[in-house]
C-alpha cells in the first residue's frame, strides 16, 4: 500500500532517469495541451511512449508501473499526477535541486537595527539571500532564495521577488498555514527581554511561528505579525505605502522611529496591543496569545497612542 511506502522508498522510485524523464515529459505535454478550467487531460500510454526515449512499450509498462500510485494516477483516459507527482515534478522543472547562481551585491537603502545605517548591502550567504550592514558588519534580515529565483531575475527585480514572496508567505504564517507544506502552524509570543537579544535592538515582543508537519520555523517581531494582516495591509495602502512589496530591511524604521510598538495589556489569558503609526494616523491592533486579531482600531490626531 501506498500509505506504507517510506520516504526513502518514494525517492528509490527517482533513482532511474527515465523516470525522471517520464515525469518531466508528462508535465511538458500538459503544458502543451494549454489552459483549461476543467485542468489538465490526462495522457495515454501511446502518447507518453512517443514522447519518451525508451526502447519498447514493456519497458514503458513497467516504469509507469512502479510510478503509480505514488507520482502519476492512472485511469481508463490515462495517466495524471498525484500531489506527490506534482510537487516534484515542478522542483525537477524548476531545476530547484541546484545551487542558487552566485550574483553580485546588490545596494539597497533599509535601517539596520543595530547602528541605524540606511545604506545596506544584499547578497547570497550560504545560499540564502541576505542583507547586510556595511558600517557594523551584521546581517539586517535573511530569507530563502531559491536556484530558479536567481536564474530569472537580478538586481532590484530580484529583490522585488524576494520582498514579494517573503511578506506572501509570512501572511500565510499569521493565518496560521505553513507556505511550505500547508500544514498547520503554531505561534507563540515572547517576551525580547528575558530572551539574548541586544539592547539597542527596539523588539519589545517577537513571535516564533512553526509548522506541526514539516517544522518549518518562522520568527520575527510582533509589530510585523500585525503588519502583515489585511488589516494593516489595507490602512498602509490608503497611506500610499505598499506593505507586501516593502522588504524588511526597509520595515525596520519604523521600529527605530518608535512608529511601530508592542505591548502586553493583559495577562491569563494574554493580550497584546500593538500600534502601527503614519503620520497623524494610527491603526491599533489587538492580539491573542496566538497573535489571532481580536479586533482592530483606527485612530487620528493626538489620540494615537
Amino acid at each position: 500500500m501506498v500509505s506504507e511506502q517510506t520516504a526513502a522508498d518514494t525517492f528509490a522510485l527517482l533513482s532511474d532517469e527515465s523516470r525522471v524523464e517520464i515525469l518531466r515529459s508528462i508535465a511538458i505535454a500538459q503544458y502543451e495541451q494549454g489552459p483549461s478550467n476543467s485542468g489538465f487531460a490526462p495522457l495515454s500510454f501511446s502518447d507518453i511512449y512517443e514522447r519518451i526515449d525508451i526502447d519498447n512499450t514493456s519497458k514503458l509498462s513497467y516504469h509507469l508501473g512502479e510510478l503509480t500510485d505514488t507520482y502519476l494516477r492512472k485511469t481508463d483516459d490515462g495517466y495524471s499526477f498525484t500531489h506527490a507527482g506534482e510537487q516534484i515534478v515542478r522542483f525537477i522543472l524548476a531545476e530547484n535541486f541546484r545551487q542558487p547562481a552566485e550574483f553580485e551585491p546588490i545596494e539597497t537603502e533599509g535601517t539596520c537595527l543595530y547602528c541605524g545605517e540606511t545604506q545596506l548591502e544584499a547578497g547570497l550567504d550560504d545560499q540564502y539571500f541576505m542583507v547586510r550592514c556595511p558600517s557594523c558588519e551584521r546581517p539586517v534580515t535573511g530569507y530563502i532564495v531559491t536556484p530558479a529565483q536567481t536564474r530569472s531575475y537580478s538586481g532590484t527585480a530580484l529583490l522585488d521577488s524576494l520582498k514579494r514572496k517573503q511578506a506572501v508567505e509570512f501572511s500565510l504564517v499569521q493565518e496560521g498555514i505553513c507556505p511550505e507544506c500547508a500544514g498547520r502552524i503554531r505561534t507563540d509570543v515572547l517576551d525580547a527581554s528575558e530572551q539574548p537579544i541586544p539592547e539597542e535592538v527596539p523588539v519589545s515582543y517577537f513571535t516564533i511561528a512553526e509548522c506541526e508537519a514539516c517544522l518549518r520555523r518562522y520568527s520575527g517581531p510582533l509589530t510585523y505579525s500585525a503588519a502583515f494582516r489585511t488589516p494593516a495591509v489595507s490602512f498602509y495602502w490608503e497611506q500610499g505605502v505598499d506593505i507586501m512589496g516593502t522588504g524588511w530591511w526597509e520595515l525596520h524604521r519604523y521600529l527605530t522611529e518608535g512608529e511601530w510598538t508592542a505591548e502586553r495589556i493583559a495577562t491569563d489569558p494574554a493580550e497584546y496591543r500593538v500600534v502601527l503609526r503614519h503620520e497623524d494616523a494610527a491603526l491599533r491592533v489587538f492580539l491573542d496569545d496566538e497573535t489571532r486579531i481580536t479586533r482592530t482600531e483606527r485612530v487620528h490626531g493626538r489620540n494615537i497612542d
